[in-house]
């Protein structure tokens, strides 16, 4: 059976970029093809007291510690917003006044009285009341409402916002409150165990499990956003639904490693994939917020290319099957420039850590900030190097994914970072 699956922000209702807006899909693949003949599939097992066993996991611990750091946001806007087509739970008056672009349906036309009330969720990351959810939950909203695991509710104001990577950190006036503590996101690996805490379907908080199913996934929803997108998402099997967006992803030990964001649907509401923003890009992105009231973002300074590589290009520069990134451009004065990279090269390491994707190597730089020093391992003509150079931040000079070449053609390239 051949259907579209569908990247959507996970959100509730009206004021959201992404609540029901189609942003990509997924292509069936024919799985059936070089299948092993099914009688080498199977082979008869038995126990014995020696046998491996899978020691139980208890979430009951992480869902206490984690829950109460988890909060329900309301957003109230006037006027036209999209809804969250056709899973929207909003809280409106009027009618459906046909079809916009990108196939969403509009409410609320016309007089401009009428209110609307989305829905997402957030996780407070310190006692005096900051919290961070997505940018697109709290996105052109009048006003925001907080609701504590408590029951408490409390107005909040929008300190900044990041489109990038669809992070934003709101206030309320309060404290002693519960917050998570950050864990490493580095450290997390596929096959381990998570939690998903948010607030979807306008329930109360809800806890689902799950396994992290892939690391630094690209799906391409931040760039409808913005010309600089970041998107190196974790991917799991916890079940979240609209409602989820902003809630948190944790570890075991109730620690956050995520936000949750969007997922990969046939329907809008969960089917099999949820994506969460790493830790370690909401801990940079919030704190700059807070502290500057933007993010800082920091370049390496290079267009990379796709993550395709010809074995000819692998034996002749010596990389490893499934590393490496292609350097196509070094931009003048940056940080590549001063480490010695040079167009053509691969990038193989930022600081110690293997590159595998752009993707991965756009996460490494994002968590870091404009005048960190990094460590760039890339080989050239065969030879690996490391050397280290300082970040800048944004530019003229550092030409954004997707924007035409001189040509006008579009670029074939990856990105830039």
């Amino acid at each position: 059976m051949n259907f579209k699956t569908f990247i959507t922000a996970v959100a509730i209702g009206a004021a959201v970029y992404g609540a029901g807006q189609v942003y990509g899909k997924y292509k069936n693949e024919n799985l059936s093809a070089n299948m092993p003949a099914a009688t080498s599939l199977f082979k008869q097992t038995s126990y014995t007291e020696n046998s491996a066993t899978t020691p139980t996991v208890d979430f009951e611990y992480a869902a206490a510690k984690a829950s109460p750091a988890v909060v329900h946001i309301k957003v109230m806007q006037r006027g036209r917003i999209a809804s969250s087509n056709p899973f929207a739970q909003n809280n409106q008056q009027g009618n459906d006044d046909g079809n916009g672009p990108d196939g969403m349906s509009y409410q609320g036309e016309g007089s401009g009285s009428e209110r609307q009330v989305a829905s997402g969720s957030g996780v407070a990351i310190s006692a005096d009341g900051y919290i961070v959810t997505n940018n697109h939950v709290v996105d052109k909203a009048e006003d925001l409402v907080v609701t504590l695991n408590d029951k408490k509710d409390y107005k909040a104001k929008v300190i900044g916002t990041d489109p990038s990577s669809d992070l934003a950190v709101i206030k309320i006036e309060a404290n002693n409150l519960a917050y998570l503590n950050f864990a490493n996101s580095d450290d997390v690996h596929v096959g381990q165990w998570v939690l998903a805490i948010g607030y979807p379907l306008n329930l109360e908080t809800t806890v689902t499990s799950g396994i992290v199913s892939a690391k630094a996934r690209s799906i391409g929803i931040n760039s409808h956003n913005s010309n600089s997108p970041i998107e190196s998402f974790i991917q799991t099997d916890a079940a979240v639904n609209p409602g989820n967006s902003g809630g948190a992803l944790v570890n075991t030990k109730g620690e956050l490693i995520g936000i949750n964001s969007a997922i990969a649907s046939p329907t809008g509401s969960y089917a099999g994939y949820s994506y969460a923003i790493p830790s370690n890009l909401v801990g940079r992105v919030a704190g700059d917020i807070i502290k500057y009231g933007s993010a800082k973002r920091a370049y390496l300074g290079v267009m990379f290319g796709n993550d395709k590589m010809s074995e000819a290009d692998r034996q002749k520069n010596n990389i490893p099957e499934g590393t490496g990134v292609y350097v196509m451009e070094v931009t003048n004065g940056s940080a590549a420039e001063e480490a010695g990279v040079q167009k053509g090269d691969f990038i193989i390491k930022i600081n110690g850590s293997t590159i595998n994707t752009g993707t991965e190597m756009v996460e490494k730089i994002s968590a870091l900030r404009p005048g960190n020093k990094v460590e760039i391992t890339f080989t050239h003509n065969g030879s690996a190097t490391t050397a280290t150079g300082t970040l800048k931040g944004e530019s003229a000079s550092n030409r954004q994914p997707g924007q035409p070449t001189e040509n006008n053609q579009p670029d074939q390239s990856d990105g830039n970072q």
